[in-house]
Formats: C-alpha cells, structure tokens, sequence
C-alpha cells in the first residue's frame, strides 16, 4: 500500500512538472534585466489568436524568489504607437511592483510583421494600433484579435506558464490611451476576469470621437451596434458582474482630451446611471505622454493593490 501511495504521488508531481516545462518550452527568452530587486524580461512566442510572432514583457517582483509564493498580477496595455518596451522603459513602475509584490505583463499593441496592405498607412490604425478587439471585416479578421488575444491567450499562457507563482484568482488591468480603452472594455465584456481595473487617459467613448469612428469602421464595419460591444461607455450601461471600481486618470492639458477623442465624462456619466462606482482624477497641466503616466503611476498600483492583495 505504502508504494503504491509513493508511486501517485511521483505521477502527480512529474505531469505538473512537464505540463510547466511545456509552455516554458513555448516562449523564448528575449531580454532579462535586473531592476528594483526583480527582473525585467521579454518573451517572444507564436500566437494561435493573431498567427505570428508576439513578444510580451513580463515583471517578475523580488517577492517572485520566495518558497511557495503566489503573486497578484496586473496586464498593462499600451497605446497607439507603442510596443511592448514603451511602458516597461519610460513609467518607472517596476519601484512600485517591487514595494507591492506584483506581477506585471505587458502586451504589444497589434499584431507584427503580417504584412496586410495598408496597415501602416497611418499611425492610427493597422500596426500598432490593434485597439484591443476582434476584427470581423477582412483582411483584418484573420489576425487583428487583440481582444482575444489579452483575455483568452496571454491570459493562459501567464496562468500556465508561471503557475508557480501567480494566484490566479488576482488579476488586475490598467492600460493607456488606446490601452486604456483596452482594459475598460476587457473588463466589463468579461466580467470577473479582473478584479481591479483603472486607465490614463483612455478613450472611453470611440463609438463617438474620430479615433474611434476609423478604428471600429475598419475592423468592425458600420454596423453600430458592433461598436457598443467595444466601448467602455455602452457596455457599462449593461454590466452585470462582481462589483467594480473604474479609476480613471486624465491629464486637463492633454491634447487629445481638449480635441475630445477621450470622452471621459461620458463614461462618467454613464457609469453614474447604472450605479458602477467611478473615480475621474482631473490633473491640471498634465498631458497624454509618459512624463505624466510616470507622475502617477505609483497611485494606481496603490489602488490595484488594496484590491488585488485584499
């Protein structure tokens, strides 16, 4: 009986080891630097979502080399323009990761290197400005599916790939610009995949500015109503999951706020008629580049954490 016990065990244990070492196996290492006491890395891997190569930044906290650990995570998505080294470069969070013992991965912005005619005629649409949804018009529909890429692929293959360290049940988003609509709509169309979720200067209400209107036509085609499942402001009129808190972060001398592509008090508004708790911090002077996201950035992992580490 004793051997028999002994002989499941070993079973156990070694299915658990080759399932990790397989989806190790599946990324390949770009870059690793030491920063705040933890690591910095890069990896590169074959996305079933947007069939090519992706490459996503990961931060794995001091707090990472502990014994049994399970670490709360936070996806930040970036903006137009952006990759995945904009905000692993230029934010400063990996100081406020560390202190808070958090996980941090980041995504590139659009699928790379698929070569559709047209995708980067302009800095708006097409490379590097995916806009964080699933594409149904062609060509665009066969790889433009950033939606599901954040939330279905990248999702899993951070649960399984760091299954020793990361608590799967503390997910966090944030993100910027576009990526702050990213993580809006990631969140409220599926709800409890995250528990905390706050953006700068996101675009709230695409379906209504100029960003928004070129974006969702080319991707999604005219029908509006295909829209409203991709903007922030429609689908919190119909949340209907875990109680959730929107901190929203707007820089008042930002450009773009002033030209009205971001739209947050519609989403303010819309949050306050259906109950959604929201918070819209109004910062004087500041603008739409890293020098304010660098500002603040300490804050919202304060706010990510009293939630995540609850």
């Amino acid at each position: 009986m004793i051997c028999i016990v002994i002989t499941i065990i070993i079973f156990v244990d070694i299915k658990v080891l080759c399932d990790l070492c397989t989806n190790m196996d599946s990324l390949q290492l770009v870059s690793s630097n030491k920063i705040f006491g933890g690591y910095q890395k890069v990896y590169a891997h074959e996305s079933s979502e947007l069939k090519c190569k992706m490459n996503f930044s990961i931060y794995l906290p001091p707090q990472a080399d502990g014994d049994n650990v399970k670490l709360p995570v936070i996806f930040y998505l970036s903006g137009l323009t952006c990759t995945e080294q904009n905000f692993i470069t230029k934010s400063g969070f990996q100081r406020y990761a560390a202190q808070h013992g958090i996980i941090v991965v980041s995504p590139d912005t659009s699928p790379r290197g698929v070569k559709i005619p047209g995708d980067d005629d302009s800095w708006d649409f097409g490379v590097s400005a995916g806009f964080y949804l699933d594409a149904v018009m062609d060509p665009w529909s066969k790889h433009y599916r950033m939606g599901s890429y954040v939330t279905k692929e990248l999702y899993e293959i951070i649960q399984s790939a760091f299954s020793n360290l990361v608590d799967p049940t503390k997910f966090g988003i944030m993100g910027h610009s576009m990526g702050g609509h990213g993580a809006l709509v990631s969140t409220l169309r599926n709800p409890g995949l995250f528990k905390s979720v706050s953006a700068f200067a996101p675009i709230c209400n695409p379906s209504a500015c100029p960003w928004g209107e070129k974006a969702f036509t080319g991707y999604l085609g005219k029908d509006k109503n295909q829209w409203a499942e991709w903007d922030a402001t429609e689908l919190v009129k119909k949340y209907d999951g875990p109680p959730l808190t929107l901190l929203i972060d707007q820089g008042a001398g930002d450009k773009f706020y002033k030209e009205k592509q971001l739209l947050p008090e519609n989403l303010v508004e819309a949050c306050r008629s259906v109950g959604v708790p929201v918070i819209l911090n109004l910062r004087e002077d500041y603008d739409h580049s890293y020098y304010y996201i660098s500002t603040y950035i300490g804050e919202h992992f304060d706010f990510h954490a009293k939630i995540l580490k609850a």
